[in-house]
């Protein structure tokens, strides 16, 4: 059997009228939250981080900011590229940008580093699971995607290339950029690259609020995962 959850395309506006608002709210909170906690974690494995990370890592080499406040400055840099893509951000669009750097920023200072290579790797792989929950919470309270992720589905739209094309692109660039400004690259990143997307269909069904769509509103999206 499969389960199938609706992901509504909703304005700005009408996720703050969908209904539900303090749960949601709530879960969009804590699923940022575990989401910087999730990145904190691989950082502390030292096996390798996702594209988006090793590029925020490797700015961090040559800026003195910490990672979390990195991860801020590029969550609003890239929002920006929003305005000529005709992107609206919601609320979660916002929160993302904030709340994931000061996240990741607590985890650091409260995970030790092991250093045992048999430490290292559970802590890897409890960061990839937990990244995947996180993003089915943050995802699934439905008050609007993250800076990344409207950057992507904004230029999918405007030029009419595929979400995949547009996404490997995407994260292939910032890769490769993270990689020479010195971003770690390793074992943890060809694992994200081949887990996260699983672990998100997983996940994002199972945790996503339903709402009860307006007449008026576009046929909503559906995500779907096998129970």
């Amino acid at each position: 059997m499969r389960r199938h959850v609706p992901l509504q395309n909703l304005t700005p506006l009408q996720q703050l009228r969908a209904g539900r608002l303090p749960r949601r709210v709530t879960q969009l909170l804590l699923g940022l939250t575990l989401y910087g906690v999730s990145m904190a974690m691989m950082i502390r494995s030292t096996l390798g981080l996702d594209p988006w990370d090793v590029f925020h890592a490797g700015l961090v080499n040559h800026v003195p900011l910490t990672f979390g406040q990195m991860t801020i400055v590029v969550g609003a840099l890239v929002l920006l590229l929003w305005v000529p893509l005709r992107q609206w951000p919601g609320l979660g669009t916002v929160a993302n940008v904030i709340v994931i750097g000061l996240a990741a920023d607590a985890g650091l200072a409260l995970i030790p580093a092991p250093e045992s290579l048999w430490a290292r790797v559970p802590l890897l792989l409890s960061g990839l699971v937990l990244n995947g929950v996180a993003g089915g919470l943050y995802i699934g309270s439905q008050l609007g995607p993250g800076p990344r992720d409207g950057l992507m589905t904004g230029f999918a739209r405007r030029t009419g290339l595929s979400i995949r094309l547009v996404r490997t692109t995407i994260e292939v660039v910032v890769l490769a950029v993270g990689w020479l400004l010195g971003g770690p690259v390793g074992l943890g990143t060809v694992l994200y690259a081949v887990s996260i997307g699983p672990l998100v269909q997983f996940f994002l069904p199972r945790l996503t609020i339903e709402l009860e769509p307006a007449p008026t509103e576009p046929r909503p999206l559906v995500a779907s995962a096998a129970s």
